[in-house]
């Protein structure tokens, strides 16, 4: 039988014991509550149902928040990225809720509070799956087995469609030539490899293999190593630069190929495209101009599956015409 005290005004304290489990105590602030949470506690331990609640009654997401920075996002290779998330996450209303208190309803508050900041739907989906994924991590290994994930039930804002935007006209000739001598070799390697801009900023002179016409990326976005093929075009790209960048072979950082990016588009009166937009280019004229298959671009581009890829291709309608008519790839 479950002991229920009151220790003061709209404090009443539930002491459960049962042979063979731990002893589970709790304050409520109505007796009706208390008796109706001792009998549903009573009822799972006599069923063998029972799960302690006590880690998420009593672990708050701040402290569950500090815990994740530590143990999870620091083993991350985007670890660093994950800290702004972290913090915004930690500076809510629901920082000081314990874990087993906050609802559907705390969490679409918080989502229309960062709404408001003018976050975008991709934005909140990443704040979601980061709080999504703490949820999963505490009730799988950090002992708390009876802990719901309120953010499975939460409604995500729709995603837009993906990217289309590709190189039009003269806009290579454009960048190229506004870009200058340390941009430059980055937009044609680019467009030559369809390596990720994170890639190219870590690839260094060591990985380049030029018997074997390939480059070794020892880390890539979905943390798989793979070797990148060079066509003859990147191998004579390679050969004129300099190799002064203390072991990488472009000696810029994504920042600052970003930043960079976005002047060159301004001075060449060119609107809407971002440097990832290059890589779709590049994929998009593997499918276009060679006789490679979907697995072998995939190979190339380092997508884990063909679905994945897709979303990164944007054929030209007037190439597959001609492909209808028996023109060959690149004709």
């Amino acid at each position: 039988m479950a002991n229920i005290l009151k220790r003061g005004e709209r404090q009443w304290r539930v002491r459960v014991r049962r042979r063979g489990h731990p002893v589970q105590c709790k304050t409520f602030e109505t007796r009706v509550r208390a008796e109706a949470w001792a009998r549903k506690i009573e009822s799972e331990m006599d069923e063998g149902k029972f799960v302690s609640r006590t880690e998420a009654e009593t672990t708050s997401l701040a402290d569950a928040l500090d815990r994740y920075a530590r143990e999870i996002s620091s083993q991350k290779k985007s670890g660093d990225r994950e800290i702004s998330t972290i913090r915004w996450w930690r500076a809510s209303p629901l920082s000081p809720r314990f874990l087993a208190s906050i609802r559907v309803t705390d969490i679409n508050t918080a989502i229309v509070a960062k709404r408001a900041e003018g976050a975008s739907p991709g934005t909140i989906h990443l704040y979601l799956a980061l709080l999504s994924h703490l949820f999963t991590v505490a009730r799988k290994h950090w002992g708390m087995e009876s802990l719901s994930n309120p953010v499975e039930l939460v409604h995500k804002p729709k995603l837009p469609s993906g990217r289309t935007r590709r190189l039009e006209a003269d806009e290579e000739g454009l960048l190229l030539a506004h870009a200058g001598a340390g941009l430059a070799p980055v937009i044609q390697w680019a467009l030559a490899t369809a390596m990720r801009r994170g890639e190219i900023v870590e690839l260094q002179w060591e990985h380049i293999d030029h018997e074997r016409s390939s480059a070794y990326l020892p880390e890539t976005k979905n943390g798989y190593a793979r070797s990148v093929p060079l066509s003859d075009q990147a191998l004579t790209l390679l050969s004129g630069l300099p190799k002064n960048h203390r072991g990488s072979v472009f000696g810029m950082s994504e920042y600052a190929i970003t930043r960079a990016m976005r002047r060159v588009c301004k001075v060449a009166g060119i609107t809407g495209l971002t440097f990832h937009d290059l890589r779709h280019e590049a994929i998009s004229r593997l499918f276009e101009q060679t006789d490679l298959d979907a697995m072998e671009i995939a190979r190339i581009s380092g997508h884990r599956t063909l679905a994945m890829l897709s979303r990164y291709t944007h054929l030209r309608a007037h190439r597959l015409a001609g492909r209808l008519n028996g023109a060959k790839r690149g004709e």
